[in-house]
This record gives C-alpha cells, sequence and structure tokens, in this order.
C-alpha cells in the first residue's frame, strides 16, 4: 500500500507537469502523456510481506535470519537495478543482510513485486543479469553443483485435444494466446530465461571441466506447473506431490546416466524409494525431532496461523475479483 499512496501523491505535480508540456506543444499530446507513466506503481504486490512472513519463521527456535550464523554457505543472488550488476547477499560485505530481505530482493519480479531497497539500493529477481547464477558456486570450487529450474517454455500443441477430440480444460489450450496477457508473458519470460540457460550450461561445462553439474528440469509439456497459479496457498500440496513424483519418475529414467557421476561424490540412488509406487512427499519426509517451545513461541506461531489464513483469503478474493 505504501507503493501506491507514494505514487497517488505523486500524481498532482505530474498532472501540472503534463499539461504545461501540452499547453507547450499541442501537437504531442502523447509526449504529455508519457509523463504520467512515472505515476504506475512499480508493483501489483507488497514484497515486504514476504520478508515479514520468512523473518517470523526463521527467527523461530533453532532457526536464523543471519547469513553470518549458518554452519554452510548460502548465496542469494538479486540484480541491482540502477547498475544491472549481481549481488550475491551472504558474500563478504553484504552478510549483514538479512536472510529473508535478500530473499525478498531475490524474488522481486518486475511488474508483480516493487525492487526490494537494501542499504539505499533497488534490488529485483537476480534473473535480470542471469538465468542460474551457477557462477557463483562453481567460484568457490564445487566439485558437484546440482540445479533446478522450475521454469521451462511450455510447449501447448500436443495438449490442444482430448479423447475424441474433445477440448480440454483452459489450462490445456492449443494457442497461449487464447490465455491472454498474463500466459504471453509467463511463455515470453521462460523462454527468455530458458535459452540465456542453455548456453550458460554449455559455457559452465567449457569453463569447469572437472566439475559435474546436473540440471533437473520439468517436462515441457507438463501443464500443471506451467498454469498452476504459485500465488495460490489451497494448491500448494497438489503442486508440491506433483512436483516430487516427476522428480521420482525423473531419477529412475536417467538412474544409468546420474548413478556414476553421482558415486563420485559418494552419494548413492536409492532404487527401492523410486520403485515404491505407494511413496508420497509427505511419507519420504522424516519427522523432524520434538522440541519444546516457550509460550512466546507458541503466540508467535498462533499469530502466523492467523496471517497466513487471512492472505490465504485476501488472495482468494482477489481471484475472484
Amino acid at each position: 500500500m505504501r507503493e501506491y499512496a507514494r505514487r497517488i501523491a505523486s500524481l498532482p505535480p505530474l498532472v501540472a507537469e503534463a499539461a504545461w508540456a501540452y499547453l507547450r506543444r499541442p501537437g504531442n499530446a502523447l509526449g504529455a502523456l508519457e509523463r504520467l507513466g512515472r505515476a504506475l506503481p512499480t508493483g501489483l504486490f507488497d514484497g515486504g510481506e514476504i520478508d515479514r512472513y520468512l523473518a517470523r519463521i526463521f527467527d523461530g527456535p533453532g532457526r536464523t535470519n543471519d547469513f553470518r550464523k549458518l554452519r554452510q554457505k548460502l548465496y542469494i543472488v538479486a540484480a541491482e537495478l540502477d547498475t544491472g550488476e549481481s549481488v550475491a547477499f551472504g558474500a563478504p560485505g553484504v552478510d549483514h543482510v538479512p536472510i529473508s530481505r535478500a530473499v525478498q530482493a531475490s524474488s522481486a519480479l518486475p511488474g508483480l513485486f516493487p525492487p526490494a531497497e537494501i542499504d539505499g539500493h533497488y534490488f529485483v529477481d537476480g534473473a535480470l543479469r542471469k538465468t542460474l547464477h551457477a557462477s557463483v558456486a562453481l567460484a568457490h570450487g564445487v566439485d558437484l553443483l546440482i540445479c533446478v529450474n522450475p521454469l521451462v517454455p511450455y510447449y501447448a500443441r500436443r495438449h490442444s485435444l482430448g479423447a475424441g477430440g474433445r477440448r480440454r480444460r483452459d489450462h490445456e489450450l492449443e494457442k497461449l494466446v487464447e490465455g491472454g496477457l498474463p500466459v504471453v508473458l509467463a511463455q515470453t519470460y521462460r523462454a527468455i530465461i530458458h535459452s540465456r540457460l542453455d548456453a550458460g550450461m554449455e559455457r559452465y561445462k567449457t569453463a569447469y571441466p572437472d566439475t559435474d553439474i546436473v540440471l533437473f528440469e520439468p517436462n515441457r509439456s507438463d501443464a500443471d506447473m506451467f498454469f498452476t497459479n504459485l500465488f495460490s496457498y489451497s494448491g500448494r500440496h497438489r503442486l508440491c506431490e506433483h512436483a516430487y513424483q516427476k522428480m521420482r519418475r525423473e531419477l529412475w529414467e536417467r538412474r544409468h546416466e546420474l548413478a556414476p557421476r553421482l558415486a563420485r561424490h559418494g552419494i548413492g540412488i536409492d532404487v527401492a524409494a523410486l520403485r515404491d509406487e505407494k511413496r508420497t512427499l509427505v511419507r519420504g519426509l522424516r519427522r523432524p525431532r520434538p522440541y519444546r517451545i516457550d509460550s512466546a513461541a507458541r503466540r508467535t506461531a498462533r499469530s502466523l496461523a492467523h496471517t497466513l489464513d487471512d492472505l490465504q483469503r485476501w488472495l482468494a478474493g482477489q481471484g475472484a475479483a
């Protein structure tokens, strides 16, 4: 709301400036109207909620929101808006930034979330500069790099018709243009970043021949991965289970390729788990060791639950609108 309020407050002087420009050059109405573009919000949603939500989680017992207190190295990459340069939060000099704040900056997809301000600089999604930023890990001498890229262009044609020539559901459109602007933008964004990813992977293989680089991506014909609303909390369990089963299937299909590469690093593939048809994501997780929490932590947990409920209702209302 602060972003909207700030932009609305800028309207009066911008309108006056546009009117004066038009009076000076009546034939240039479009040029005068362009001045009003500065009043448009830089994002539809408040990215600060990401920071606040994660901060509450990371500040819980046994956790930390401080890069410097982690046992293992963590780097979160964002792009500085004014220079286009990449910044790896967690590296010396920027490791004082809270982890939750770095996630907000790295998640600030232009158009959806406003740029995140950190120490007087503005940051957006790190994909502005690169897709994977694998070089951050490679530069630290890793010998095995596992990359997960969830964004691939969708191949819609094979899903255009259902059984007996019946038209399939909306999330299986033959022509993506039928899905409107959001679908067109999503496909365009995915195609751009994926082409850069392909080029980057080839460079990494040449520059780091002694490093095993393993890439996992969704199938390009996976409609659920492309069309699922990532802002919908109601579908999160279904999507996670869907991705888990797809990943198990890919590991099974690639087991002969991956097994020798992973074995070089002391990692084996659990073939029994991959062949277990009854295995689910929830069953596959180990139960965390129980720990005691004090009354303040309980109050925080209850407050977080209420906040998530409010967020889910708000998202449902936005979808209905």
